[in-house]
């Protein structure tokens, strides 16, 4: 807890410390920059005694700016200040609100400039001439163009921690108060369009100064150098950098990874991009979710096979092994368990027979209280349906046995069956109609009273492997329930003590 309220106590110093730096830095330098071009272009000229007067009121006006500025600044930023030191989320004026913060400190710095321009402007025209104040105002215009330009795409890259908790409540949609295009424009008028025009006005009559323009019109490029690789520079940041990032997430999302979350920092087409990207990442979690949840009801075979094919009241017949799993004397054991704890005990019953089944390539089709429907070949096709089920339904006794808890049987029967979808078109179950089954569940009555507790019929164990077959020996012939004509059973070999 301690480190993170440190490291929002950096963020939010960092970020406040950046825009104090940004509001003073751009104007100080700007100034600066239009007290050189003017000095090299010798405006105002024939100025005499009265010079002073234009130095001691550019001062003035710079130190002013620097006042309102500030203040002016504050008081915009005042109840963005407030929840963004306190790390709590804005409500959704507070939000737009803070979305606005580029373009209103561009919006202070334009207005001063102004300002600036038409004071100083006035004022060379009353010093000097009418060609002083045109090019006093337009050198000072320029300036004020190239420092506003630089503020929105500092401010924006500045308030990129207050943007990302902002776009959090006020997402990016509908029309768009920032746009791409609108950065490239700014970035062109740095690179290209304010330091032309300032040589054009140099270079071309009539002659705004009265010195030699060769040291003016290399500072106007040095100038277009130097703004123009910063606002390229932040261009790249604002719209490189978040595109590198999303790039980053469809590539895991491609690769199978749903759990990405990209930060929603930039309130252009980007922000709707880095959006959209979440909410399909959302709906691929959504959709793993429920791919899930249908695998553990149905299991994941069957869930892939209703994927893959659709849902429809369909099927085929398939030479299926099916094994029946019944608990010996439920009912008693009901009677005298508290109910929490026989749940308990069948969900560890359960969990053994899934154990087993899965291992094989089976499909727990599905649990009747307490007994459990299990099918090898089906919808998955195996090679050695009756192998896997037999060696199945040994493990399942021994772990169940050796655990102490329940007493069970298990019926083996292999044959065709149907296996597809059964019900009706708006409820779908998937399951396993035919002989074999019938057997299966009329063979786990008769197998609770052997020692082996294991009872298969003479076609699952003739069609397994050899190995698995070793294992297996003669029971004797038995009458199931609802059957004309005897059934051969066979019984675990190791179990029953046979040599």
């Amino acid at each position: 807890m301690r480190r993170k309220t440190a490291g929002r106590f950096r963020l939010v110093l960092r970020t406040s410390l950046g825009f104090a730096a940004l509001g003073l830095g751009s104007s100080v330098a700007g100034s600066a920059v239009v007290a050189l071009l003017l000095v090299l272009q010798g405006l105002p000229g024939d100025a005499g005694d009265r010079g002073w007067i234009f130095g001691l009121t550019a001062a003035g006006i710079v130190a002013a700016s620097l006042v309102a500025g500030t203040l002016w600044t504050a008081y915009l930023q005042r109840r963005t200040v407030v929840w963004f030191t306190r790390g709590r989320p804005p409500t959704r004026a507070e939000a737009q609100r803070a979305l606005r913060l580029p373009v209103d400190m561009a919006v202070v710095s334009g207005t001063l400039w102004l300002i600036g321009t038409i004071g100083l402007g006035a004022l060379a025209g009353w010093i000097g001439s009418f060609t002083d104040a045109a090019g006093m105002a337009l050198t000072i215009g320029l300036g004020g163009l190239t420092t506003v330009g630089l503020t929105y795409l500092a401010a924006e890259w500045v308030a990129r921690p207050v943007m990302t908790m902002a776009l959090d409540v006020a997402p990016p949609q509908g029309s768009l108060p920032v746009t791409v295009l609108t950065r490239l424009i700014v970035t062109w008028a740095l690179a290209s369009g304010v330091p032309l025009v300032g040589v054009l006005l140099v270079a071309t009559p009539p002659d705004l100064g009265h010195a030699n323009p060769t040291e003016s019109l290399i500072t106007l490029s040095v100038i277009g150098l130097t703004t123009g690789a910063i606002g390229t520079a932040l261009l790249a940041r604002a719209v490189a950098a978040p595109l590198h990032r999303l790039r980053i997430a469809l590539d895991r999302i491609a690769r199978g990874s749903v759990e990405v979350t990209v930060d929603v920092d930039d309130s252009s087409e980007i922000g709707l991009l880095q959006t959209s990207v979440n909410d399909l990442a959302f709906g691929l979690r959504e959709q793993e979710r429920m791919r899930d949840l249908f695998g553990r009801h149905v299991g994941t075979d069957v869930a892939r096979h209703a994927l893959e094919y659709g849902a429809s009241l369909s099927g085929d017949v398939r030479e299926v092994a099916a094994l029946f799993v019944d608990v010996v004397d439920s009912t008693v054991l009901a009677q005298r368990t508290p109910p929490q704890e026989l749940v308990a005990k069948l969900n560890r019953f359960f969990a053994s027979v899934v154990s087993a089944v899965d291992a094989r390539g089976g499909l727990v089709n599905k649990f009747q209280g307490d007994a459990a429907l299990c099918v090898f070949g089906a919808p998955t096709r195996l090679s050695d349906a009756p192998t896997m089920a037999l060696a199945a339904a040994r493990a399942i006794r021994d772990a169940v046995l050796s655990d102490g808890e329940l007493d069970l049987g298990i019926g083996v029967a292999y044959g065709p069956v149907f296996a597809g979808q059964l019900g009706a078109s708006s409820r779908l179950e998937y399951t396993v109609i035919g002989d074999a089954v019938n057997e299966a569940a009329r063979l786990t009555e008769h197998a609770k009273s052997v020692p082996s507790r294991i009872l298969a019929s003479e076609a699952t164990v003739r069609a397994a492997l050899g190995g698995e077959r070793a294992q297996w020996s003669v029971h004797r012939e038995l009458l199931l329930r609802g059957r004309e004509q005897a059934t051969v059973t066979w019984a675990d070999r190791a179990a029953t003590g046979a040599g």
